[in-house]
């Protein structure tokens, strides 16, 4: 069952490459390039090209040689494959990406009957939802949206003043979410899809959207100058501690819709925050360092990331990339995000009302102690720690070894903080989805729940339902029995799609480099840096941010061994070691850019 009593959903997405679909109808869809084989015409496999022969296709009117296609076969498909779909050509990066996003199971569009359904559910609530006794209206209240400047849809937007002038250390915090709840009902056709997407997946150029965008563009996103309906978490910090807590449906209107980069130059002077958003955004920045303060101090993990953003010339290729890093703005919003997701765990917990939380569950004491000896054979400094480390004391132990390695990357100068970084997220259990808290360790967090993005993650329009049905917003609480199934559902939803948005983004990049290769944009060889290892060789980032494998049979002249902890390979002979987070020169010797694949070797001694 689905969370509200929809119809079952089984753990196969409708339609998945090389399989048949869902529907019993035993079709099979393949991305294939077409080519004429004497008067035949075939696709011929283009991700999965092992053991794979090429496909007859009827081409009819559609689809010519050198095209990138979605076929079509078994089932109904008569005879010779069909093509379902041109896709464009194998050398665009944009039609490559669209390509892998069928390959791996997505739709790609909505059911005629489920976009139909969405925008229903706007004339219903437009209709309806005029001025009802549970919502309350904040649209005099001054509000903004802080998202990168490439968002097209805006689930959350805050409000923020201090409580009292003369203690400054007081604020009154509003985190407005979108009320997708209103619009989704349980059990409807709209509802029946997004559970079975369970989450919106987000490519280079493109999207997945969870929600038909009616409701994801339109509808539920907070843009500025508009009525939208919300539902409110209310907090008031005394520091950093949570006195008071309210949750409620709202009618917000924002008034301001700022990008990360906007709000750094505010906050670096460079730029004036104007009225009436100027004060709120002061007090939110007090408060939001008043929270991270206190994290820091509790010891949650301290994990540095960087998420590549790309640009597309009109004709689909990769025109830049340029990797977005957290700064003050960024973990503004996340550390308020984060207090009102911790609020409405504890109230959800407290009640007993049936939900989905995200936890993240204490790592085993062995991963700690093999994390520790991981950062010794590095030479990175590690916490004190027993010989033998007890359960309940192997977080803390990690969460320390993640503050001395961030600390160790800037005492480097950034070098080493991606090899370092993913040895400390490996330690680690992946967080996931379940009806039962069990906390957040990563966090540092008793209880936790997913409940500020409902546009695009299913179980946090969940936890609206529970939280609404625990505090008189009429809705019904999620029936316990489906919840357990729901869990795992979308908990397999996220890493699917996090798989996706990684294959994109090496796709992406390797097309970038060959295309700056092409056009002498850059050097012939790139000073890198190993950020892992396996037996069979090395992974480099190298350039600005490109990624590749240097094989260890590109290592001339010995015999190499990685050390058991996976941190070092050995020269038998030599000695020689390349450990993780070394210095190497390279030059690229092959791209394989639909793939996403780069290989390199070392390159030649700069002559004297």
């Amino acid at each position: 069952m689905s969370p509200r009593g929809g119809p079952r959903q089984g753990r196969r997405p409708p339609r998945e490459h090389g399989s048949a679909g869902a529907d019993g109808s035993g079709e099979r869809f393949t991305v294939g390039v077409l080519a004429k084989r004497g008067r035949l015409v075939v696709a011929e496999p283009f991700f999965d090209t092992r053991g794979r022969q090429s496909i007859p296709v009827d081409p009819g009117r559609n689809g010519r040689p050198g095209e990138l296609v979605l076929v079509r076969s078994g089932g109904r498909a008569k005879g010779h494959a069909k093509i379902a779909r041109v896709l464009g050509k194998p050398d665009v990066a944009r039609d490559v990406i669209e390509a892998l996003m069928h390959d791996r199971g997505l739709r790609r569009a909505f059911p005629p009957g489920v976009e139909r359904a969405a925008k229903e559910a706007v004339e219903r609530v437009e209709a309806t939802d005029s001025d009802p006794p549970t919502r309350r209206d904040l649209r005099s209240l001054a509000t903004f949206t802080i998202d990168p400047s490439s968002a097209k849809d805006f689930d959350d937007a805050i409000s923020a003043e201090e409580i009292d002038p003369a203690r400054p250390d007081q604020w009154r915090i509003w985190v407005h979410i979108a009320d997708v709840s209103a619009f989704v009902r349980p059990g409807s056709p709209v509802d029946r899809e997004a559970y079975r997407r369970g989450t919106s997946v987000y490519v280079p150029g493109a999207v997945e959207p969870m929600l038909p965008e009616v409701l994801s563009n339109g509808a539920c996103s907070l843009v500025p100058g508009q009525e939208r309906l919300a539902v409110t978490v209310e907090l008031d910090l005394d520091g950093a501690d949570v006195v008071r807590s309210a949750f409620y449906r709202s009618r917000i209107r924002s008034d301001e819709r700022l990008d990360y980069d906007r709000v750094d130059r505010i906050f670096a002077g460079e730029e004036e925050a104007a009225e009436p958003w100027a004060a709120p955004l002061a007090a939110a920045r007090a408060a939001s360092a008043a929270l991270r303060e206190r994290r820091d101090a509790t010891g949650a993990l301290a994990v540095e990331s960087s998420e590549p953003d790309f640009a597309f010339d009109r004709a689909g290729h990769v025109a830049s990339a340029v990797g977005s890093v957290q700064t003050e703005s960024h973990q503004l919003i996340e550390h308020l995000m984060i207090a009102a997701n911790e609020a409405v765990a504890r109230l959800l917990s407290e009640r007993d009302v049936p939900a989905l939380y995200r936890i993240h569950e204490r790592p085993e004491p062995a991963a700690a102690e093999r994390l520790l000896e991981q950062l010794e054979t590095l030479g990175v400094p590690t916490p004190p720690a027993p010989e033998n480390i007890a359960p309940g004391d192997a977080a803390g132990i990690i969460a320390a070894a993640s503050q001395l390695v961030a600390a160790e990357v800037r005492r480097r100068d950034g070098r080493g903080r991606l090899g370092l970084t993913s040895l400390v997220l490996r330690s680690l259990k992946q967080a996931r989805y379940s009806p039962e808290n069990k906390g957040h360790a990563g966090l540092h967090s008793s209880a936790y729940t997913h409940f500020t993005s409902p546009i695009r993650r299913y179980p946090d329009l969940v936890c609206h339902r529970a939280l609404l049905s625990a505090v008189g917003g009429r809705e019904e609480a999620p029936r316990a029995n489906t919840l357990e199934e729901a869990a795992e559902w979308t908990s397999g939803r996220e890493r699917d799609a996090m798989q996706i948005e990684r294959a994109a983004d090496d796709v992406a990049r390797a097309f970038l480099l060959e295309r700056e290769l092409f056009e002498g944009r850059l050097p012939a060889a790139f000073d890198g840096e190993v950020v892992g290892l396996v037996g069979a060789g090395a992974f480099v980032v190298f350039g600005d941010g490109y990624e590749g494998f240097l094989p260890a049979r590109k290592l001339r002249g010995d015999w190499w061994e990685l050390n058991e902890v996976g941190t070092i390979l050995i020269g038998e002979e030599s000695g020689s070691t390349i450990r993780i987070g070394d210095a190497v020169r390279v030059v690229v010797r092959k791209i394989e850019a639909p793939r996403g694949r780069v290989e390199l070797d070392v390159a030649p001694p700069t002559p004297a």
